[in-house]
């Protein structure tokens, strides 16, 4: 564990240096530039195949001038390790949900609500709400990050180790592994669920440990994180649809050169287009995947699911949230 620790408080003191340098002058920055980018996902996720697509773009592009180098699979710490590293400038990107930056922007986290989104193309709406600029400039003005894109995470469900579950009946005490995101917790909650938060690099040994007797998240990521192998029984709740954000450290965003951050981006929309396209052909065929791969898969009664969690969250996160938005966004 310490081996771990020294290279990744080397990795991201590497970082820091580099984001110095970045920020120099354009004539400082004739040599090649290293940008930093880390990731929770394993290398398998399409999330993180769409980060090496963008990188190999921005290298073409660039003439070799611009470096992205990612760092998978939490090498450079948790995901909110990775959020203050952004927010500091120790790191320059990172990708996470809106409910993981909900604790550096409480209200961020209505955009990762529970029921709220009924597929991609809704979620993909809320980029150009005013609600979603306000939160974006407050983010910027507050903690030095900005939210350049928001991807599509897929529709998350629940899988069981050893239990059937048919209805939140059923998950009355069950340990149920969450991110440690205090809506999800209160959606665990509204089933009657002990939610029990675990960052995700570890889950998966907790899970073959039975040190919680379940989790949820996409098909995708249950595929990548081999969950199939520790668990017997996939329900498809589709709780929430996750969205994920490309997260920027604003000042060296702002450093940039305007034809820097244009190539940039434009090689974030294509690298995020794609990958949303890939989720949703995944999701298409995973859940036939994972059952030949050994799971039981279970379709549930998803009015069911859904009543206890709109019957309780939105009106405990209301005040954090703004009166309406939920129903505002809900009904776009």
């Amino acid at each position: 564990m310490k081996t771990i620790t020294s290279s990744r408080r080397q990795l991201l003191i590497g970082a820091g240096a580099t984001g110095a340098m970045i920020a120099m002058p354009a004539v400082l920055r004739a040599q090649a530039a290293v940008i930093r980018w880390g990731e929770l996902l394993a290398v398998t996720h399409p999330q993180v195949q769409m980060l090496d697509r963008i990188a190999k773009e921005v290298k073409e592009k660039s003439s070799g001038r611009i470096d992205i180098q990612v760092f998978p699979n939490g090498q450079l710490g948790s995901g909110k390790d990775m959020i203050e590293s952004v927010s500091s400038g120790a790191l320059q990107f990172t990708t996470d949900g809106a409910g993981a930056l909900g604790a550096f922007l409480p209200q961020l986290s209505l955009i990762e609500a529970p029921y709220l989104w009924r597929d991609a193309a809704h979620l993909a709406k809320v980029t150009g709400t005013p609600v979603f600029g306000k939160m974006n400039d407050d983010l910027a003005a507050r903690r030095n990050m900005r939210m350049l894109n928001v991807t599509y995470y897929g529709k998350r469900h629940l899988t069981t180790g050893s239990k059937a579950v048919q209805t939140p009946a059923d998950m009355v005490g069950f340990k149920l592994r969450v991110p440690p995101v205090d809506v999800f917790r209160a959606m665990a909650e509204a089933w009657g669920a002990r939610p029990t938060p675990i960052a995700f690099p570890e889950l998966y040994l907790a899970l073959s440990q039975g040190a919680v007797d379940g989790q949820e998240n996409p098909l995708p990521t249950i595929q990548s994180g081999k969950f199939f192998e520790v668990q017997k029984f996939l329900i498809l709740t589709e709780h929430i649809i996750t969205p994920r954000m490309i997260i920027v450290n604003e000042a060296f965003w702002k450093g940039l050169p305007a034809a820097d951050r244009a190539l940039l981006q434009a090689a974030f929309d294509s690298g995020a287009a794609w990958q949303d396209k890939e989720l949703l052909a995944q999701e298409g065929t995973l859940v036939a995947t994972l059952k030949a791969a050994g799971m039981t898969v279970i379709e549930p009664d998803l009015a069911a699911w859904r009543k206890p969690v709109l019957d309780t969250v939105p009106a405990k996160f209301e005040e954090r949230w703004g009166k309406g938005a939920f129903d505002a966004l809900k009904a776009l």
